[in-house]
């Protein structure tokens, strides 16, 4: 498949995302199902109560950083929901080039494995854990297209 084709399909499932993150922002049956989501495939390296993995700031010996935490302690709020989206589809090494990063990240894939409507459950269920201050924040950045 040619380049610009695969950009395209990325960016329209970008935007199928995040029109269902949107429907399902404060939706404690959306958040709850994440939960689910959340356990069986993000917790192995994000950690049960979204702690991440301990030094998360500290590169490993393979050089790439350990999971961070998706509580108010780390950074995810600080990305749009187009960049979180892209991160979980496409994996970190993707998502990263196409936003013209040169960085080596451990994060999979996870667009063959989840739906459209299991990423958008799992970021209700992460952002239902942040505080009021963060969620503002991360809605501004979604909502002027911020990184």
């Amino acid at each position: 498949m040619r380049p610009g084709i695969l950009l395209f399909l990325a960016a329209a499932l970008v935007g199928t995302i995040g029109a269902a993150i949107h429907m399902f922002a404060g939706d404690n049956t959306a958040a709850a199902r994440g939960r689910i989501l959340y356990d069986a495939n993000c917790a192995a390296c994000h950690g049960g109560n979204l702690e991440g993995q301990p030094d998360w700031k500290t590169p490993g010996s393979d050089g790439r950083l350990p999971a961070p935490p998706h509580d108010a302690t780390g950074h995810t709020w600080h990305h749009s929901d187009t960049d979180l989206i892209a991160y979980m589809t496409l994996g970190g090494q993707k998502a990263l080039a196409q936003m013209g990063v040169s960085y080596d990240s451990g994060m999979p894939a996870f667009g063959d494995v989840l739906s459209t409507t299991e990423i958008a459950a799992i970021l209700a269920y992460i952002k239902s854990h942040w505080p009021e201050r963060e969620r503002r924040y991360q809605a501004e950045r979604s909502a002027t297209g911020g990184g």
